[in-house]
């Protein structure tokens, strides 16, 4: 069983968890997702946090592909106050700061964020690992080919699951010797990979088992969903259940949606299947 140590509180991966998301920015892939104002935010979080939610995800940098890149100082200016905002309503929430700016990272931890959860793992500055080193909160080290503005371009890979496995292997690895302790990877479902490679990733999701590392999937309303089933993004709930329900299936310990009522039933479901008994 995995465990967490979130700036001194510990979390249980005896049962798999849900990460929320909020991004305050106006431009993220899915609109419901989109709070840019601190009254929506905390409303979104206490819906959130009501419904089952154990980890909320703050972002004010969208990542979508095609995204632009915005400055430290604004993305500081986006999710410092809405991390205050959430804690000052409900102080014993958990915030994970989606950020891969080592500068970020630091505001939202003094803000109160107790884990930094990094798309590129910290390729995209290289100091984000000794940073989050520093900080002593868990780290989220997702797999990415490329860069959100131009990832999606022509992803090629001989073979995805082994490609992502060896590159999360090797950042573990170099997280561990900077003096991270908690670490979550993340195949990285969208970033820099075809619907194929989704596809492939989830089938084989088990064997990231092998890095022994708790696993966190983020499938909600992808187009990997969203383009197979011909829909919207906002048509694609659905889909994210029956695909975070097979990543569960495969060993995922963390789902990161946008709806998470759904999320908790599709948990809840899935323990009982396993138990034979419904989680107390």
């Amino acid at each position: 069983m995995y465990t967490l140590n979130c700036k001194g509180r510990l979390m249980t991966l005896n049962r798999p968890r849900i990460m929320g998301v909020i991004n305050t920015n106006t431009d993220s892939f899915y609109p419901g997702s989109r709070a840019p104002l601190i009254t929506t935010i905390v409303q979104r979080a206490e819906k959130m946090l009501g419904e089952g939610a154990d980890i909320i995800d703050i972002g004010g940098q969208s990542t979508r592909p095609g995204s632009k890149r915005i400055s430290a100082q604004e993305e500081i200016q986006r999710t410092v106050p809405a991390i205050e905002g959430i804690l000052q309503r409900f102080p014993d929430a958990l915030i994970s700061i989606d950020t891969y700016s080592p500068e970020v990272a630091k505001a939202a931890v003094n803000a109160g964020a107790s884990m930094v959860n990094d798309i590129s793992s910290g390729d995209m500055d290289k100091t984000m690992i000794d940073t989050v080193a520093g900080l002593q909160t868990p780290y989220i080290c997702m797999h990415m080919q490329g860069t959100p503005e131009r990832m999606q371009e022509n992803p090629q890979y001989e073979e995805v699951t082994t490609a992502v496995v060896d590159y999360l292997i090797q950042k573990v690895k170099q997280c561990r010797d900077a003096g991270i302790r908690d670490i979550i990877i993340d195949p990285g479902f969208g970033f820099g990979k075809t619907i194929g490679h989704n596809f492939s990733l989830l089938k084989n999701l088990s064997l990231l088992q092998i890095i022994q590392c708790p696993v966190l999937v983020g499938l909600s309303r992808k187009s990997t969903i969203y383009k197979v089933l011909k829909i919207t993004p906002e048509e694609a709930l659905n889909g994210t259940t029956v695909l975070n329900t097979i990543a569960l299936m495969n060993g995922a310990h963390i789902l990161r949606v946008h709806d998470v009522k759904e999320a908790k039933e599709a948990i809840t479901l899935f323990m009982a299947y396993q138990r034979g008994e419904p989680l107390q």
